[in-house]
Formats: C-alpha cells, structure tokens, sequence
C-alpha cells in the first residue's frame, strides 16, 4: 500500500517513518510512503503557499494554485490514482469502520493543512474525502496524517506479526473495548493475574474475557453498543425471565 503525505512541514514524518512497525513494513515493501512538500509547487521570488483570507479575519490560508499542481503532479506518479483526504476538524470522524474502508486501497493521498487551513476551493475542486482525527484541533494536519497512517497499516496483510493481532483490538470485530490482558510476573505490589489466565482452561479463558470486554465497554463507552445487548450478553437468564414478565399473558406464546 502507497502513502503520498503532502505537506509544508515534512520533516515532521521523517523520524516517523524510521521507526517501529511502520519501519519494517517499509522495509519489507508491504508500505511505501512517500513526502511531499507543497512549496516545490510554488511559484514567484518567494515562493508564497499562504495568503490572508477574504473578507478578514485571523492567520493565513494555504492557497489554490499549490495545492492543485502538487496534486495533479503526485497523482501522476503512480498508479491507481489513489483516494484523496482531506485531514480537517470538519470531516467525517475517523474510527475503525472508517480504517478498514481505507485500508481496502492500495493508494492514499493525504493532504496536511497548515494556519487556517485551506482555501475552500481546493475542497470544491479537488472533492478530497474529508477526515477528522477527533473533536479537537491540531497545528496541523501532519499529527492526524501519522495516526491514520499507524491505523492502516495494522490492517495490511504481513504487516503485524500475528495476523490474527487486529481482529481483538478496542472497537475492531465487536466493537467493544478490549479486555484486559497481564503478563508476568503472577504478583506485583500486591495485584495478582486473575486465577482464570492461569488454569489452561481455554474456553473458560475466552469467556472471561468476553465478559471483560462487556464490562468494560459497558462502564467507559457505553455508546459503543446498545445497553440491550450488553445487558443480555452479562446476564442471559435475567434478561430472558424480564422479557417473559413483559409478554401479554393471553398471547400463548412460550418463549422456552
């Protein structure tokens, strides 16, 4: 998978690649990301990539003309085309459903804002997919860039060590958050592994850990699944005697 990261700032994402999963997924050729800086693109004795916004107001907007010919220029550098983002506080919110469409391209162009952000014609023209990191704002776009890049990547084959790591992170094939997980030793400070970890019981294991994963998401995200159906997985026999009290009893529907 291809990552073209446009950008005034790119050293910002040089330490970044150089380390950790994302290094070895470049070296292994499973990730190519590649940096480019908008200012090659810019034109005049000062070579100017900002200007002050119509109508007023604070800071400086990043301008058209750029913008569009690093764009068209990048596109042009490989293929497919790629799908274009937009990192901004006003797009569509960046979660798991939303990595693992991204993460069924094999190109994405990733433009990072600076100051105020864009002049709003390169959204109108270039009709980028619009993407926020979070309900706060950034200096720029290249910190979101970073955190989509290390979410996508998990999601390419051979990337991680265990194919199957992905699947039990927070929010991925439930939707719930993870449980929690230990390692040794047995007894630190006076907190112990749950005895359950430790019996070799499998099954027992992984019912455990479903109920830890139910308790937690329950307790801290609670908007992540329905309380119904955190309620029914947690206690199955209440939730069953609850709806046999709430049927109409001339209904002669028997719910066994």
């Amino acid at each position: 998978m291809r990552f073209d990261v446009l950008t005034l700032f790119p050293e910002i994402l040089e330490g970044y690649l150089r380390q950790s999963i994302l290094k070895l997924a470049i070296q292994r050729e499973l990730v190519q990301v590649k940096l480019w800086n908008f200012r090659d693109w810019a034109t005049g004795k000062r070579k100017s990539v900002d200007d002050k916004p119509y109508g007023g107001g604070p800071g400086m907007l990043i301008m058209c003309p750029p913008v569009f010919d690093a764009v068209e220029e990048v596109r042009r550098d490989g293929d497919p085309l790629g799908q274009l983002i937009m990192l901004t506080p006003q797009g569509r919110k960046l979660d798991q459903k939303l990595v693992e469409e991204l993460a069924q391209h094999k190109r994405l162009l990733l433009l990072c804002g600076r100051y105020e952000g864009f002049d709003d014609r390169i959204r109108q023209g270039l009709q980028p997919l619009e993407i926020s990191v979070g309900d706060f704002i950034c200096n720029g776009g290249e910190v979101p860039a970073m955190l989509l890049i290390d979410a996508v990547i998990r999601l390419i084959p051979d990337v991680l060590g265990d194919e199957t790591s992905h699947k039990y992170d927070s929010f991925s094939e439930t939707g719930m958050l993870e449980y929690p997980q230990f390692t040794r030793p047995r007894e630190f400070r006076g907190m112990t592994v749950p005895e359950v970890l430790l019996n070799g019981n499998h099954l027992e294991i992984q019912r455990w850990q479903k109920q830890q994963s139910l308790q937690r998401t329950r307790e801290r995200r609670s908007d992540l699944v329905p309380q119904s159906v955190i309620d029914e997985e947690l206690n199955p026999k209440k939730q069953k005697r609850k709806r046999r009290q709430e049927l109409p009893r001339d209904t002669g529907i028997d719910e066994t």
